[in-house]
């Protein structure tokens, strides 16, 4: 037997010019972004009042509307009495008056009763489902085509609807079919209105210092953007009946622990320790980014006349992804070999 006489091998040994600093590294950031501006508006807008409270306001607008009803009525005859003319004036601007407070009551009683419409067409859509009801779902499919029947948008899926609502048997069926036909060029404007209001929400978040700025645009941006989608999808809701639909949406996710972003879906939105090397107040500006899109989504939800069966449902990462495209360095090959360099 011969020996093996073969050396070693030696040790791969790379030489570095310049050592590292460790005082040069980047400081470990004390807490992670918390989105601070969009959860005080979530409790803002949640929040309800006590019935000391509540009893107050209704007792103060009872008594502020009776005395403006009383002056009125006062000025009116008064006027009427000392020159029949300006009497007959101030009596045409009262009616008016009265006449456009009656039509306000009723547009916000239409947009009640519209947002209530989309909520029934949803459970009953999900009945159907449980059921397998195909005369139910039929009848939702029906409904919503009637819904949407004055709407050029729709006009591509109504027509796929006419022609294959008698081929499909079965309830499943039908309603994927209505949700992909109807539905589905609405997700996208749904989806693109969240993605707008959260790349304004981060913008103002990083760009405006003041304190409670960031917190009345990120109300005003979450507000408009429910109104929106309600909008899309056939709400047209009042002022009241965003506020109100705001509320719930708000109230729906703080109940489920919903509104509070966990530290995985931070670190998909910016990607590894991007937020440690960003600023304090666009950090502030992703997390609100990413805040309100997962209350984009719960709207979509709430407001949308079908569940999400077929459709996929929208993911807040990606949501904030799109929306904060070129605002946050994205780490690629190109930044690694920068970084290599």
């Amino acid at each position: 037997m011969t020996e093996d006489r073969t050396p070693p091998p030696k040790p791969f040994v790379l030489e570095v010019e310049d050592e590292a600093d460790p005082a040069a590294a980047p400081p470990v950031p004390e807490a992670l972004p918390e989105g601070r501006a969009v959860l005080a508006a979530a409790r803002v807008a949640s929040a309800r009042p006590s019935g000391v409270w509540r009893f107050a306001l209704w007792a103060f607008g009872t008594l502020i509307t009776f005395w403006l009803s009383v002056s009125a009525w006062t000025f009116v005859t008064t006027l009427l009495a000392e020159n029949p003319v300006l009497g007959g004036v101030a009596f045409t601007l009262v009616a008016l008056a009265v006449l456009a407070a009656v039509a306000l009551a009723f547009r916000e009683w239409a947009a009640f009763a519209r947002l209530a419409r989309l909520d029934s067409f949803r459970h009953q859509a999900a009945e159907a489902l449980a059921k397998a009801d195909l005369a139910l779902a039929r009848r939702v499919v029906a409904n919503l085509t009637r819904l949407y029947a004055a709407r050029p948008d729709t006009a591509w899926g109504r027509a796929r609807l006419a022609e294959r609502k008698d081929e499909v048997m079965d309830a499943d069926a039908t309603l994927a079919l209505a949700e992909t036909a109807l539905l589905g060029p609405l997700d996208a404007r749904a989806v693109a209105e969240v993605e707008a209001a959260a790349a304004r929400v981060a913008l103002v978040t990083a760009l405006v210092p003041m304190a409670l700025a960031d917190v009345a645009a990120a109300l005003y941006s979450n507000l408009r953007m429910i109104r929106r989608i309600a909008e899309i999808y056939g709400g047209r809701s009042g002022s009241f009946g965003s506020l109100g639909l705001l509320r719930r949406v708000f109230s729906s996710l703080i109940a489920t622990g919903a509104v509070a972003l966990t530290d995985d879906l931070i670190g998909s939105v910016a990607g590894g320790g991007i937020l440690s090397k960003l600023s304090r107040r666009f950090g502030e500006g992703v997390v609100n980014a990413a805040l309100t899109a997962r209350i984009g989504t719960a709207a979509m939800e709430l407001c949308r006349p079908l569940p999400f069966t077929v459709q996929a449902r929208p993911g807040v990462s990606a949501l904030t992804s799109r929306a904060l495209a070129g605002l946050i360095p994205k780490r690629g090959k190109a930044g690694t070999a920068a970084e290599a360099e």
